[in-house]
């Protein structure tokens, strides 16, 4: 019987009891289930599950492919959250191997001497001798039966919030790839304003030039000249804020690589804008928000959450406990193992508490308390989520009319500013009209770079909020 033992209590651990976590059912979708329509949305598009697009696929630039490489394989946020799952799965692989019970091993020895007296007719006599014992034992020592599930159940729990901790790091990952692309896109259009303010200043000193000599020979007063220094200066001001803050910008790119990068993959403008795809299908159910990485994480926390609650609940009914031991004694070391008489013992214990004065229905109210905030929680990141995603298609459903429209903006006021300077050089308008016809053109140069770079932003957005990012892709050739 003692050689059935150990197997005995192994098929014990793994007797199915009850589980007393309540039936999980996911949320009902706490948004709308379609996104809006209406006249500042897109027109609805193709089907294609955009989370499938890799990014090497998505981002068609070869120097923006290459910068988020490197910062997938640099950033310190990633690093963080790949330490995080090791510590999760760590957690969760502890707590699974509560499911088994431990089995210990020992061994003794020990030594007795003794000396007896004996009185006999023939007078007192002494005796005694050393007594050897030695013995090997394997056994296990109150080892909880999960008949209600409490162990189960904190199993559960654990393997949740490491699945949880997996999308967190997904999350992280897609936002990485948005912030890297903006920051260098940013940085991109900031080198297009640069340049742009460095034509403007030069022209502007031209204009500062004629009007001083202008004034030399008495055809101006020195009203005109000090009017064409303020646009000078205005212009040179942004020249020297702009230097700044492309510094700015590719310190910000470097903090959000993890690493220095180089000079040849730094963007040295946007102009019209070709770096990604050129449009995303924009009539996808939302329901395709439920795959995105932080929704799934906020589930998988629920999930967690309603497995506390089985454990809690399991509290409340007896906790059964077995310990048990099997294994040889002899008198010789070298007759442990052949010669030695085999031995065995078990033995079980049942606990149930009779007083906790409210502590186990304070952990189950607490339990219940946490799951409510989990459903909130989860639902909000839906709500949020699709918030997001309709921002983005908004932005996307009127962009192209806004650059449209300060495009023409751009023409009209060239030659607006042409005309002026030459109703100021035959003596119909004053200089102060050319003066304002030219800050007029360079505002409206200004605000068109301004509407490229929320054009490629934007598709960022739109690509990232409906979870895209998370793979790599293969149907572009690798980036030059």
């Amino acid at each position: 019987m003692h050689r059935r033992l150990i197997p005995l209590l192994l098929v014990t651990s793994l007797i199915s009891g009850c589980d007393l976590a309540p039936r999980y059912s996911r949320p009902a979708l706490s948004a709308p289930s379609s996104f809006p329509q209406g006249p500042a949305y897109p027109a609805a598009g193709g089907a294609r599950d955009i989370a499938a697009i890799g990014w090497k696929d998505f981002f068609t630039d070869g120097k923006l492919r290459q910068v988020i490489a490197l910062g997938l394989a640099n950033n310190r946020d990633l690093r963080v959250a790949a330490a995080n799952i090791l510590a999760a799965r760590a957690q969760y692989r502890g707590q699974r191997a509560d499911l088994l019970p431990t089995v210990n091993a020992e061994a003794g020895a020990s030594v007795n001497h003794g000396t007896t007296v004996a009185s006999s007719g023939n007078g007192t006599t002494l005796g005694g001798g050393t007594r050897h014992s030695y013995s090997a034992d394997l056994g296990i020592s109150a080892f909880e039966l999960d008949l209600f599930g409490r162990v189960r159940n904190l199993t559960k729990a654990a393997q949740e919030q490491y699945f949880a901790t997996q999308a967190g790091a997904d999350a992280t990952r897609i936002s990485l790839i948005s912030e890297i692309a903006t920051a260098w896109l940013t940085m991109g259009s900031d080198q297009d304003q640069l340049a742009l303010s460095k034509q403007t200043l030069a022209a502007y000193q031209q204009s500062v030039d004629i009007t001083k000599a202008q004034f030399d020979n008495g055809i101006v007063s020195e009203l005109d000249v000090q009017q064409a220094e303020t646009n000078f200066q205005d212009a040179r001001y942004d020249v020297a804020q702009l230097t700044t803050q492309i510094a700015q910008d590719q310190n910000a790119l470097n903090l959000l690589v993890g690493t220095t990068v180089t000079a040849d993959l730094l963007p040295t403008g946007i102009g019209a804008g070709d770096f990604t795809m050129a449009e995303l299908p924009a009539g996808l159910d939302s329901t395709v928000l439920l795959k995105r990485p932080d929704v799934l994480q906020a589930e998988d926390q629920l999930k967690a959450e309603n497995a506390n609650i089985g454990a809690a609940r399991a509290a409340f009914f007896p906790t059964i406990s077995l310990t048990a031991a099997a294994g040889t004694a002899s008198t010789a070391l070298s007759g442990l193992f052949t010669g030695g008489a085999w031995t065995w013992s078990a033995s079980g214990s049942a606990t149930q508490t009779v007083f906790d004065f409210g502590r186990n229905l304070a952990n189950l109210r607490y339990a219940q308390a946490t799951k409510q905030a989990a459903v909130a929680t989860y639902e909000k990141a839906v709500q949020t989520a699709f918030r997001e995603v309709s921002d983005a298609l908004a932005t996307r459903g009127t962009i192209g009319e806004q650059i449209a429209a300060r495009s023409g903006k751009v023409d009209a006021a060239d030659k607006a500013a042409m005309l002026s300077q030459a109703r100021y050089r035959n003596g119909i308008d004053s200089f102060l009209t050319t003066l304002d016809a030219q800050r007029t053109l360079y505002a409206a140069q200004q605000n068109l770079v301004t509407s490229r770079l929320q054009r490629e932003t934007n598709l960022v957005t739109l690509y990232s909020t409906l979870g895209g990012g998370l793979t790599e892709g293969s149907t572009l050739p690798p980036a030059a």
